[in-house]
This record gives C-alpha cells, sequence and structure tokens, in this order.
C-alpha cells in the first residue's frame, strides 16, 4: 500500500498534489471537510496524511491535534502558505510530524515524506512467522506450536483476513470429509486456536461475528514455507 490522504479544501492544490505525487509513486484519497477527515486519519488505510493549515472555515492544526488525541499514529505533513516559525511551531505542536512551506520542491516534499514512512516503519512490530513445516507461530520474543487441525483452521482463515469464514464452510473444510461430528467442533477449535493466540503478541486475534462466522483480524503473520 503507498496510498496517501490529502486534506485540502482547493481543488486546483489537491489536483496538482496528486498529479505530483502519482510521478513519485503514490496513489493518493483527497478529503476536504475536517470532520470526515478526522475518522479517514484513524482508519489505518494510508501510509500519510498530507494537512493543508487552513481548511476554510476550520483549522488543518486543530484537526492534526483531535487526530492525535483520537490515536491516530500515521505521518502527518502540513502544508501551508504561512512560513512564521509561529505557525510552524503550532503544526509540529499539535503533533505534525513535518511542516512544508508553499511553494515547495516535489523532491523535497516526497523526501520529507520517506523519512517519516520510515521513521513509523521501523517502529512498528514485525510481523509474526508461520513456520510451515513444524506449524510453529513465531514473534520476536515467543513462540507456539500448532496441532495440525488448529494450523489447518489458521491458514483457512488467513485466506479471507477481515472477512467473515461462515461456521458451515468451515466444518465442510476441514472436518465434513470425516463423516463425523458437527459443527460445535467448529467452535471448539476457535476456542483451542485463541487461547493460544492469546499467550503473546503474535498481531492478530479471531473476532465471532454473529450470524456471520469468524474473522481473523490485525497483522497477518509471515508464512515461512520449506
Amino acid at each position: 500500500m503507498n496510498r496517501l490522504l490529502i486534506i485540502d479544501d482547493d481543488p486546483e492544490i489537491t489536483s496538482a498534489l496528486a498529479r505530483g505525487l502519482a510521478l513519485h509513486g503514490y496513489e493518493t484519497e483527497a478529503e476536504n471537510r475536517a470532520d470526515r477527515a478526522l475518522e479517514r486519519l484513524q482508519n489505518g488505510h494510508h501510509v500519510g496524511a498530507i494537512v493543508d493549515v487552513m481548511l476554510g472555515a476550520d483549522s488543518g492544526i486543530d484537526l492534526v491535534r483531535s487526530a492525535r488525541a483520537a490515536g491516530a499514529t500515521l505521518p502527518i505533513l502540513m502544508l501551508s502558505a504561512l512560513s512564521e516559525v509561529e505557525h510552524r511551531t503550532a503544526g509540529l505542536e499539535a503533533g505534525a510530524d513535518d511542516y512544508v512551506v508553499k511553494p515547495f520542491s516535489f523532491d523535497e516534499l516526497v523526501a520529507r515524506l520517506r523519512v517519516q514512512e520510515h521513521r513509523v516503519g521501523s517502529q512498528r512490530p514485525q510481523p509474526a512467522r508461520l513456520q510451515v513445516t513444524d506449524r510453529r507461530l513465531e514473534n520476536a520474543t515467543d513462540q507456539i506450536t500448532l496441532t495440525e487441525r488448529e494450523f489447518d483452521l489458521l491458514a483457512l482463515l488467513m485466506q479471507s483476513p477481515e472477512a467473515p469464514v461462515p461456521r458451515n464452510e468451515i466444518f465442510d473444510t476441514l472436518w465434513a470429509a470425516e463423516g463425523s461430528g458437527n459443527e460445535n467442533v467448529v467452535d471448539v477449535y476457535i476456542g483451542y486456536l485463541r487461547k493460544k493466540l492469546a499467550t503473546s503478541d503474535f498481531g492478530m486475534e479471531i473476532k465471532t461475528l454473529r450470524n456471520r462466522g469468524f474473522c481473523l483480524t490485525g497483522k497477518l503473520p509471515v508464512r515461512v514455507e520449506p
């Protein structure tokens, strides 16, 4: 994913940013309202955001402050024609990672973006590793060994991350061929797998969606094949 969120109420600036950033390999999405932008800054769908200081009647600085208070962690660069020290200071104190003054060079803007992406990326925990040969799930500090059926169940859920897999589909895939049992066995093994995943921070969890099934959320492990 290399998608940036541009928050600016000037369509000409938004369009120019989108074109320039596309030349550097970025996809962009735009938002011109502070209320909608606040939610999008928190959804985890972007590698970073560029926020103009002035958003019509709203303040980009206030937006950044609210986003940080709500837990947004993505890199945020503020963009403004206001170059005075007090303006830059206000933006950085609100939680922006950098402050770029118009007019600017796209090369400089992209370089600043990539510095912040690297900083955030280096702070993120690495995904867990799933060793296929011995069915071992490991992170930086811990490891667990899955039974064959637990491994198959996890692998099935990994095929549709964030999407529910119905109980009957799980049963048909993993148990129906044995010609015995009923769908309750799915809940039993979901419970076994949940307990093992809860023993350490493997970056994911299994959620139950009422009348829809089970889904795996979080950061998927990296499969390590033999």
